[in-house]
């Protein structure tokens, strides 16, 4: 029989293979289809996940100015510093359960307590410090001069702690009522303490760290090249302390003439022993407090004043909320822009939240409000120990283009302005500062850590081919060659000579006069104002009237327009739920208990200073001493750290 069947054409579909193919192609349809719903659905869910949160946000995030604020004592319960730029909450970390401390803006505090002095519906200002977490000096002695124009206007000022702090007790004594529990007390340390020094371990560890310095001053590197204080680095400290410690006695002197606090200071076992041990006791019989109480007994003590809240137990009186106030008393929008630039916390490179002065950021925003807000002046508000020399550099490029359009440029020193602090501050025309803010510290440094030796302890060791004095380098295996040694140290060297060149412009001395005052010193604000290094006693009002007047504008008729990277929408919502969490903040403590939360901040200190060296490199201009001063610029991520290591373990 012979077979009739055609061939089917070259690239043709036959019949037998036509089947399969619509199955195939069903398929791909069918999967198609599928895909396109289960997009639909992610869709649909990430978009009622938004409006949720949004709702959420929205609902906790209302402002608290919109409602009525009834008549009693305004409350500032600070749970936290008080920090010239607050930083941005974590998302969703008070949602995780940990607990981050609140940081209250400084401007916000002082502005919410000079409105109530003015405003009948605030009858009294209550200060609640046991959980205060502290700030620099001069912001401290800028709250207790605004709460003693509370008190010159009639209005009564009431402090309570269980214990108070140096910080705490600086604002406590500008009241004209100051409480203490009776089984608390206060007891005074002054500026300066323990600095962790690891040039041992390191020498334990094999671990070799080249240090490229210039400032016979420049103590920062020390702990890392000795094993104690140097010398030049431990005068300094004195002069610098002592001048502190002096203006914080005269400060409490002033609001508080009858306090024995020089006393509490020199001698203060014997007054505790005299007083058999009870350290409130011996508070009370020094005048540091006038009375001895609960929290109960304080309460009622308000209530007395503002009247008590209906409805709630005896002790409680009527409050104003601190947000609330601070909601209803915005910021004034009237008259011409004056621009104010933060640059606040270490400065680093690249870009950052708020709380830390990033290069890229400060810089945009300086650029960004040239080009969008109709500025008559620019006021830099400096409150940061330095950082990045580069950072620094670039943030004050900015400055000078803001110079460059023929604007007014002036300096507004918060607590702190050192090294980069002080070297973003060469751009102004005049400097303010207050008596108390810690500046200076012109230097700069690098630190390059290698662990060649570290190798050799556990057999390995490193080797290879080099074709110029240079390559491979730096060698963290190998080490570094004596051509890259002195390379980094002459640029070290050069960056050192830029410094004191800008300021010697800036300032109209000499380099050598500079030279002299700098080497890395760290001085306080009166002293800067006595060598040159500061122009004017004043905070960042003073310094907003002085750049109006400049512009040749009434000081009256001008108002500041910040000039800061406005947190994300998710940032707000972690604060508004931090903000309102009022059961997530740690109980106060009596002395003991403050103790042993030191001790742990100086073990949190020694894991995020090994986490600096390892992590460092770029050549920085910063300030050790300020850390020992203020509250710590990474007291929270050193506190993480610690954290993380103990839940490894198991502690």
């Amino acid at each position: 029989m012979t077979d009739t069947t055609v061939p089917a054409a070259s690239g043709a579909p036959s019949f037998t293979d036509g089947q399969p193919r619509r199955r195939r192609t069903g398929w791909r349809l069918v999967r198609g289809v599928w895909k396109l719903l289960v997009a639909v659905k992610d869709g649909l869910v990430l978009v009622a996940m938004l409006l949720f949160f949004g709702l959420l946000f929205a609902a906790l995030n209302a402002r608290p100015g919109t409602k009525a604020i009834a008549p009693g004592a305004l409350l500032l319960d600070f749970d936290g510093a008080v920090v010239e730029q607050p930083a941005e909450p974590a998302a969703f970390a008070a949602l995780s359960g940990r607990e981050a401390p609140r940081q209250y803006r400084l401007r916000d505090v002082i502005r919410a307590i000079d409105a109530a002095r003015t405003d009948a519906r605030v009858k009294a200002v209550v200060l609640d410090l046991d959980r205060f977490g502290g700030a620099y000096p001069a912001p401290l002695g800028e709250i207790a001069d605004a709460l003693v124009r509370v008190r010159q206007a009639g209005k009564p000022v009431l402090a309570y702690a269980t214990g108070y702090t140096d910080a705490s007790y600086r604002l406590a004594a500008a009241a004209s009522e100051v409480w203490i529990n009776p089984q608390g007390g206060a007891l005074f340390a002054g500026p300066g303490g323990t600095q962790l020094y690891y040039k041992g371990l390191i020498d334990k560890l094999g671990i070799n760290t080249h240090v490229y310095r210039v400032g016979r001053y420049k103590s920062f590197v020390e702990p890392y090249t000795r094993t104690d204080q140097s010398p030049d680095a431990r005068a300094a400290s004195q002069a610098l302390y002592g001048s502190l410690l002096d203006q914080w006695i005269g400060g409490i002197k002033q609001t508080r003439p009858k306090a024995q606090i020089a006393a509490f200071l020199g001698n203060p076992q014997a007054l505790v022993v005299a007083a058999n041990g009870n350290i409130a006791q011996a508070n009370l019989r020094a005048g540091i407090v006038d009375k001895l109480g609960d929290r109960f007994a304080f309460g009622q003590r308000v209530a007395k004043i503002v009247g008590s809240e209906s409805g709630k137990p005896i002790g409680s009186f009527r409050t104003i909320g601190y947000d609330a106030w601070v909601g209803a008393n915005p910021l004034s929008t009237a008259g011409d822009a004056i621009g104010v630039l933060t640059v606040a916390g270490d400065i680093v490179d690249g870009k950052a939240g708020p709380g830390t002065a990033a290069g890229d950021t400060v810089s945009k925003a300086m650029l960004d409000g040239l080009a969008t807000k109709n500025l008559k002046a620019v006021v830099v508000r400096v409150d940061s120990p330095g950082g990045s020399a580069m950072a620094s550099e670039q943030i004050r490029q900015a400055v000078l283009a803001a110079k460059r359009r023929g604007l007014p440029i002036t300096i507004s020193m918060g607590g702190v302005a050192a090294s980069g602090g002080y070297w973003v501050s060469t751009a102004g025309d005049h400097i303010f500062a207050e008596p108390n803010t810690i500046t200076g510290s012109i230097g700069i440094f690098a630190i390059l850590p290698t662990f060649e030796s570290a190798l050799a302890k556990i057999g390995v060791t490193a080797d290879g081919v080099r074709t110029t004095p240079l390559s491979g380098q730096p060698d963290l295996f190998a080490g570094t060659t004596p051509e890259l040694d002195a390379i980094l140290q002459a640029n070290i060297e050069n960056g050192y000579r830029e410094f004191i060149g800008r300021v010697a412009q800036a300032r109209r001395m000499t380099p050598a006069r500079v030279d002299e005052i700098g080497q890395g010193r760290v001085w306080d604000g009166g002293t800067a104002r006595q060598i040159g290094l500061v122009d004017q006693f004043g905070g960042l009002s003073d310094a907003i009237a002085y750049a109006a007047r400049q512009a040749k504008l009434d000081p009256a008729k001008v108002h500041a327009v910040y000039l800061e990277k406005e947190p994300g929408w998710l940032a707000r919502f972690a604060g508004s739920v931090a903000d309102r969490d009022d059961d997530s903040s740690s109980p106060a403590g009596d002395s003991f208990a403050r103790i042993a939360a030191e001790r742990r901040g100086l073990v949190a200190q020694a894991l995020g200073d090994a986490r600096r060296l390892a992590m460092g490199g770029s050549v920085q201009a910063r300030c050790l001493e300020c850390g020992g001063i203020g509250p710590s610029l990474s007291q929270e991520q050193d506190a993480r750290l610690l954290d993380l290591i103990l839940a490894r373990v198991g502690l």
